[in-house]
């Protein structure tokens, strides 16, 4: 098995390449919105089709989802691909150069390889299970850090689209319970960003409420490697269907679980509190 992950290591590898090469080359020339305040580029979908195509012939018996165009077919595969042509598509369309492209392998719910490129850094980050994680050829580790008090950490973007004022209710409580507690608060606007940072020990946590698998799944496989503890929000390990993410240096991670628990119980009413205000 470790062979065979080294062998699609190295085919994702020379894939975000490609990647980058057609990023360079495609110009950005139009962006649409996907619904309230969310866009996608040319860009975005040139890539995706490319990537899907390079894929298909290089590992044909592989599925693949892409955040833009979803999965190839509706059949059952033992692997799939999981690409985010660009994360953070609306740093880059407002020439903010935090953004990436990521890709990962997940084989029965569970990231084993995942490659992430920052082009606006220039660096690359990777890695599968049992192989180790790296940015540009060196091995990375998580930071050790003792308590959040010490802790740089980054959340996901408040919501867009339907239901965001509820959900954004739960965002603000974290951000508040966080603002008390870390050492400092940082929204980068990508998750693939998040995580390699993460994973290279330039932050200590990273926090999302919600978990969409082309944003988190190849920077889960990374930092996992590279020593970080992974939560779903409820504190149980994350998979592809947790509601959230809590990805820390493994020192912090009960304290971050207990801190984003109470941010979240403090946005739930206690079970009498309408009736007695109504009474």
């Amino acid at each position: 098995m470790t062979s065979h992950l080294g062998d699609l290591l190295v085919t994702a590898r020379e894939t975000i390449g490609y990647a980058c090469d057609l990023l360079a080359q495609t110009p950005l020339d139009a962006v649409q919105s996907k619904q309230d305040r969310d866009l996608v580029s040319n860009v975005d979908l040139s890539i995706e089709r490319a990537i899907r195509a390079r894929l298909a012939d290089r590992t044909p018996t592989i599925g693949f989802l892409g955040e833009e165009e979803g999965t190839s077919d509706g059949s059952p595969h033992a692997e799939t691909w999981i690409l985010d042509p660009v994360d953070g598509t609306n740093n880059f369309i407002h020439g903010i150069p935090l953004y990436g492209i990521s890709l990962a392998l997940v084989r029965e719910n569970r990231p084993e390889v995942g490659v992430i490129a920052l082009p606006g850094q220039g660096s690359v980050y990777y890695g599968a299970t049992g192989l180790g994680a790296f940015k540009d050829d060196r091995p990375i580790r998580c930071r050790s850090t003792p308590n959040l008090s010490e802790a740089i950490v980054t959340m996901g973007d408040y919501a867009v689209g339907d239901n965001a004022p509820d959900k954004n209710t739960r965002r603000l409580s974290l951000t508040a319970h966080l603002a008390g507690t870390v050492e400092r608060v940082r929204m980068l606007g990508s998750a693939a960003v998040d995580m390699a940072w993460l994973a290279e020990g330039r932050t200590d946590a990273a926090l999302a409420l919600s978990n969409s698998a082309w944003d988190f799944t190849a920077g889960v496989a990374i930092a996992r490697e590279a020593g970080a503890r992974v939560r779903d929000i409820d504190g149980t390990e994350h998979s592809l269907t947790s509601r959230g993410l809590i990805a820390t240096a493994a020192g912090v991670s009960d304290e971050a679980v207990a801190l984003v628990r109470k941010a979240m119980d403090d946005t739930n009413p206690a079970p009498n509190r309408t009736r007695a205000h109504l009474s």
